[in-house]
C-alpha cells in the first residue's frame, strides 16, 4: 500500500492555493463584505443592547404573542428573558441574538431565492444537492479556517462561518415548498391569465409559506447552535462563557451559560413555531 500513499491526492495543498489566490486577489471584495456585515451586526446590537432590557422583553414578548396568538408563549418568552437578566447574562444573550438575526437576514435573503429558482430548474437543484450536502457535513470547526484568514478574528468570520453551516436550511426547505405546490393550482392560475410572476407571488409562495417559515425557524436553531464555535474567532456571546469554563474547568460556570443557552433556544422555538399555532 505504500504505492498509494506515496502518490498522495494534494487537496489541502490544492485548497490552500486557492485560498492564497482568493486572498491576493479578491481583498477588496472580502474587505467590502466584511464592512457590511460589521455594520449589520453594529446596527442589531445596538437596537438590542440601547433600549432598558425591560423594553427589549416587552418587544419580544409582544412579537411572539403576535405570530402564535397565545398568551402563554408570550408569558414563557418574558419569564425566560427575566430569568437570563437576573443569571447576569443579558449583555452576552444581546450580542449571541444578534449573531443569530444577523445570520437570519443573510440567509433568507440568500436562501430563498437560491430555493425558488432551483424549484423551477430541476438540473439546478440536482448539480446544487451535493454542493449543499458538503456544506452540512463538513465539520464546522473546518469553515473557521478560511474565515480567519479572510476576515480575521471577531463577529464577522463567526458570522460567515455561520452563514455557510446554516444557508442549506432555508435552501431546501424553501425548494420543498414552492415544488411541492399542486400541478392543479399552476393550471388553475394558469387558466385565469396569471404570469409567471403572477403564479409565484400568488400560488407557489403562500403554498410555499409554511415550508419557507420552517426554514427560517431552522436557520435561527442552527445559528444558535454555532454560538460557542463562533467563540473560538473572537465572537462575542454565549459561547464566551462556555468557553471559558472549557479552559478553567469551572463547572458551574459551564453549567449556568450552558443553561441559558437552552432557555434562550426553548423561547426562539416556541415562538416561531408556526405549525403548532392555534
Amino acid at each position: 500500500m505504500d504505492w498509494l500513499t506515496d502518490n498522495k491526492i494534494p487537496i489541502g495543498k490544492w485548497a490552500a492555493s486557492v485560498f492564497d489566490w482568493l486572498q491576493i486577489n479578491a481583498a477588496w471584495f472580502f474587505d467590502f463584505l466584511a464592512d457590511t456585515m460589521e455594520a449589520l451586526i453594529d446596527a442589531i446590537l445596538w437596537i438590542l443592547q440601547t433600549p432598558s432590557p425591560l423594553i427589549i422583553i416587552a418587544i419580544f414578548a409582544g412579537a411572539a404573542w403576535a405570530l402564535q396568538r397565545n398568551w402563554k408563549v408570550g408569558v414563557l418568552v418574558a419569564l425566560g428573558f427575566l430569568f437570563i437578566v437576573n443569571q447576569g447574562y443579558w449583555e452576552e444573550t444581546t450580542e449571541s441574538l444578534t449573531l443569530v438575526l444577523s445570520a437570519c437576514v443573510v440567509c433568507m435573503a440568500i436562501g430563498v431565492p437560491i430555493g425558488i429558482a432551483v424549484a423551477h430548474r430541476p438540473r439546478l437543484y440536482a448539480f446544487l444537492r451535493p454542493v449543499l450536502d458538503l456544506m452540512q457535513t463538513l465539520p464546522t470547526f473546518v469553515y473557521l479556517i478560511p474565515a480567519i484568514v479572510f476576515f480575521g478574528i471577531g463577529m464577522v468570520p463567526g458570522l460567515i462561518a455561520t452563514v455557510i453551516f446554516v444557508i442549506p436550511a432555508p435552501i431546501r426547505l424553501t425548494y420543498l415548498g414552492v415544488s411541492s405546490t399542486p400541478a392543479q393550482l399552476i393550471e388553475a392560475g394558469r387558466a385565469f391569465g396569471a404570469t409567471p410572476l403572477q403564479l409565484l407571488l400568488k400560488v407557489e409562495l403562500p403554498y410555499a409559506f409554511p415550508q419557507i417559515m420552517a426554514g427560517l425557524n431552522q436557520t435561527i436553531m442552527l445559528s444558535l447552535s454555532m454560538v460557542v464555535i463562533a467563540a473560538l474567532v473572537g465572537a462575542d456571546g454565549l459561547g464566551v462563557p462556555v468557553v471559558r469554563a472549557l479552559n478553567q474547568v469551572n463547572t458551574a460556570l459551564g453549567f449556568e451559560s450552558g443553561f441559558v443557552i437552552v432557555v434562550l433556544a426553548i423561547m426562539l422555538d416556541r415562538a416561531l413555531n408556526l405549525a403548532g399555532r392555534k
